[in-house]
């Protein structure tokens, strides 16, 4: 009894392996590929479900069949116009060919590595055949911003005008993905889309550039800025000559103005003046004694002839008795000179 239930449960345990190396489940993102002795057996499997093969000799072998990523490593490369750039890229693909694919490839490492030498080839002959600004440049219609604050004719003068481009990057990308498409056909691999991650001056270059573009950034900024000084010295110019006119204007109005107003004045003394000898007369004496008030002061002392004009009232104020002078008795001429 003991040896029949050994036999018994030896055969169970063979049918439970024998059905467990048959029977395989396939995902919905997977399509397997069934080998004999390494050699694919059948057409690909591609539906998911519950599947039956030949135990122990047969394997299967799953491929994905999502939408899958590359990206790759950053590499330079030069342009057209010799310029060293470094260029990262990534795209997308999918297994459409399993047995093709397994064929040629086997795993998804070794279409990696595939991916990495054509996509990387076919870039470099794409960016060696154009210059840095087609790769750059989006579209070839992009118009560049302008300031609303400059004038037309600063408009005029091409002031931050973009270089004319044939293509731009999107037309670049195409060119790649066209090229790269044919050649990961024959892997079995349709090739969905590819992309400029990331377009960066290498290294060694990329101070050189910095300083050229600073160089070219002052040299604006220093036209602008003579163009600035030349408009200032205009504006400054212009407001000493204005200046200059107004005082002049405004000085010959006041000689105009003082000088009727002086005429006036002397109409008005002379016609004061001359109703009678008696008042020429008292012009004349409150004139000298003006004058006298600005002449003569505390501590003066006048030499003057006996005919000068001066000392006319003052000859006068001698010949007169001292009481009818309003002098002292005791004051003479000199005295009164003196003071």
């Amino acid at each position: 009894m003991r040896m029949r239930w050994t036999i018994i449960g030896g055969i169970v345990v063979a049918a439970v392996v024998t059905v467990s190396g048959a029977v395989y489940t396939v995902g919905e993102v997977e399509q397997a590929i069934i080998t004999q002795f390494g050699k694919p057996v059948g057409d690909p499997v591609t539906t998911a479900g519950l599947k039956v093969k030949l135990p122990f000799i047969q394997e299967v072998n799953r491929i994905d069949r999502r939408v899958l990523e590359w990206d790759g490593n950053p590499s330079d490369m030069p342009t057209k116009d010799k310029l060293y750039i470094s260029v990262d890229l990534f795209a997308r693909w999918k297994i459409t060919d399993p047995l093709q694919y397994f064929l040629r490839l086997r795993d998804e490492r070794s279409a990696q590595s595939r991916l990495d030498d054509i996509l990387g080839s076919e870039t470099r002959n794409a960016v060696a055949k154009h210059e840095l600004i087609e790769i750059i440049r989006t579209t070839k219609d992009r118009v560049p911003l302008r300031d609303t604050l400059l004038t037309d004719e600063e408009r005029a003068q091409d002031i931050g005008a973009l270089v004319p481009i044939q293509k731009g990057r999107v037309l670049v990308e195409q060119e790649i993905f066209a090229a790269a498409a044919e050649k990961v056909r024959v892997f079995g691999i349709e090739l969905l889309d590819i992309r400029f991650k990331r377009i960066n001056y290498n290294e060694s270059v990329r101070p050189k550039i910095y300083d050229r573009m600073i160089s070219e950034r002052r040299q604006i900024a220093e036209r602008f800025l003579s163009e600035g000084n030349g408009e200032a010295a205009r504006i400054r110019g212009n407001r000493v000559r204005d200046l200059n006119k107004i005082q002049s204007e405004a000085y010959r109005e006041v000689e105009e103005i003082r000088g009727v107003a002086d005429a006036s004045a002397a109409d008005i003394y002379a016609s004061a003046y001359n109703i009678s000898p008696e008042a020429a007369e008292f012009y004349g004496f409150t004139r000298t004694l003006q004058a006298y008030k600005e002449m003569i002061s505390g501590g003066t002392t006048l030499v003057l002839t006996t005919d000068s004009d001066l000392f006319t009232y003052l000859r006068r104020m001698e010949a007169e008795a001292p009481g009818e002078s309003g002098l002292p008795p005791f004051l003479g001429t000199r005295d009164v000179v003196e003071r």
